[in-house]
């Protein structure tokens, strides 16, 4: 394994691993029940993409998502090797933000007092509540939400487009726009590597339906990678 692909695998998991913390951190700090702690969680998500597009997005291509790793690898963008090495890179990046939240929250003197008052923080995974514990409605939202996602991301970041230098701000402008809509349905994954040690670490529901967004994100992810290599088929390559 060449230093060029650790660098890439340790951008992954940095990357994955701000998303999980920042993340879902905010959301654990706020909750999402009033519209200013809605607003703010879909904002945390969306900015830590941003942020990480112009840190990591010149080693990695900041997936930081095996869902959009997925996309761009059916895409003829990596290889099946990169794929794996990625995929692994941001569930462990995943994991370390999670631990981090546990051992912050679970020594928080807020946490303590909000936990008597008999809260639960959830650790900021997704659930099914919002849409009546439907397994098909769940899936629909996601698989919907991560086409949606995937398919700018791919055509942003497309060598037969010229989006120059917004392709970041781009990208996390439309995650803060599915979570919007999203976050009072499923919580809004699109992102399996996201969605699993929140669920690990939250159990309950969370556990229990936790492969509809791991399922759910794959499935739109490969739905807007063929869509996307359909619509850009016989266009040119854009001048530099």
């Amino acid at each position: 394994m060449s230093i060029a692909t650790i660098r890439k695998y340790v951008a992954e998991f940095f990357g994955t691993f701000t998303l999980v913390f920042l993340g879902c951190g905010t959301a654990m700090l706020l909750g999402c029940g009033t519209p200013g702690g809605y607003v703010a969680v879909a904002m945390a998500f969306g900015l830590v993409i941003v942020g990480m597009a112009y840190c990591v997005g010149n080693v990695s291509g900041c997936h930081i998502n095996p869902a959009v790793s997925l996309a761009v690898f059916i895409n003829g963008g990596m290889s099946a090797g990169d794929f794996c090495g990625y995929a692994v890179s941001q569930c462990a990046g995943s994991l370390f933000g999670t631990v981090m939240l546990r051992v912050i929250f679970g020594v928080s003197d807020i946490v303590d007092a909000t936990a008597a008052e008999g809260k639960d923080w959830g650790m900021g995974a997704n659930t099914l509540a919002g849409v009546d514990n439907s397994i098909i409605a769940g899936l629909l939202v996601e698989i919907i939400l991560t086409f949606i996602f995937v398919l700018v991301i791919l055509g942003v970041t497309s060598k037969k487009a010229n989006h120059g230098s917004f392709g970041g701000l781009i990208i996390g402008l439309t995650l803060i726009l599915v979570h919007l809509f999203g976050i009072g349905l499923t919580g809004t994954s699109v992102n399996p590597a996201r969605s699993l040690f929140p669920a690990v670490f939250a159990l309950g529901d969370a556990i229990k339906y936790l492969w509809v967004f791991i399922v759910g994100p794959f499935v739109g992810a490969f739905l807007a990678a063929v869509l996307h290599k359909f619509l850009e088929a016989d266009l040119p390559e854009a001048k530099k």
